[in-house]
């Protein structure tokens, strides 16, 4: 059977400058992916075509059969797609509950509501009277994930969630993956910390100056494989 989400040959510019030459991907129904690579590699790049931020070519694209390259930002999250983008991205005049309830505009209905993010970020619950902007780093990253899983999303998208963050932040972040993942969610993460991506994924990919220098069975492709993919060396 095809894979929910695909791309075919992706390809991305800003102006006249090509940042992603010809990506195939595919990620399968309640699958965990991982997408590594070091800066300017073009992970962050392939994200915003699959959410409509950056125009492509329609057929580049696929959800469930139907092209989706180059749609709406909103009408992608409609579809089922969410992401919790870079730097987090909150509202800084909104509260955290307020932040959180923005998520929901997309009106998909599923299991995710504000008493389950609470449930899975209970320090949110007690902080959510405040500005989001007040929150430490890690508080601020929860609410990023909460405000995306409010959208009730099929594919979870996660760019650098690590991204300036303290392990002890970063290991209770990615402990709340298997209840994000439980009931089917498919979850693409991007990240620079190879091994948080790895123990989090079943399938990696290595992007390497807009390409696709790497793909596997994330336990199964060596340390020495991904360092050479990662570096092009």
């Amino acid at each position: 059977m095809p894979s929910m989400l695909q791309t075919h040959q992706l390809r991305a510019f800003y102006g006249d400058a090509q940042a992603l030459f010809g990506i195939d991907f595919a990620l399968d129904a309640g699958e965990v992916v991982a997408i590594i690579g070091a800066n300017g590699a073009g992970k962050t790049t392939f994200l915003r075509c699959l959410t409509g931020l950056l125009a492509t070519r329609l057929e580049s694209v696929v959800w469930k059969g139907h092209a989706i390259g180059g749609m709406a930002p909103g009408d992608i999250v409609r579809r089922g797609i969410a992401m919790v983008p870079e730097g987090r991205r909150l509202f800084p005049s909104l509260t955290v509950e307020e932040n959180l309830l923005m998520g929901a505009k997309a009106q998909r209905k599923g299991m995710w509501s504000l008493q389950r993010v609470y449930g899975l970020f209970p320090i949110l619950q007690e902080k959510r009277s405040l500005r989001a902007t007040l929150l430490s780093g890690g508080q601020q990253q929860m609410v990023a994930i909460g405000r995306a899983l409010m959208s009730n999303p099929e594919v979870l998208l996660c760019d650098e969630l690590s991204l300036g963050l303290a392990p002890v932040i970063v290991r209770e972040i990615y402990a709340a993956m298997p209840t994000i993942t439980a009931e089917g969610m498919s979850v693409v993460i991007v990240e620079q910390d190879v091994a948080a991506a790895r123990n989090a994924s079943s399938r990696l990919y290595c992007f390497q100056e807009g390409k696709v220098a790497l793909e596997g069975v994330a336990g199964e492709l060596t340390a020495e494989q991904i360092s050479q993919a990662y570096f092009g060396i």
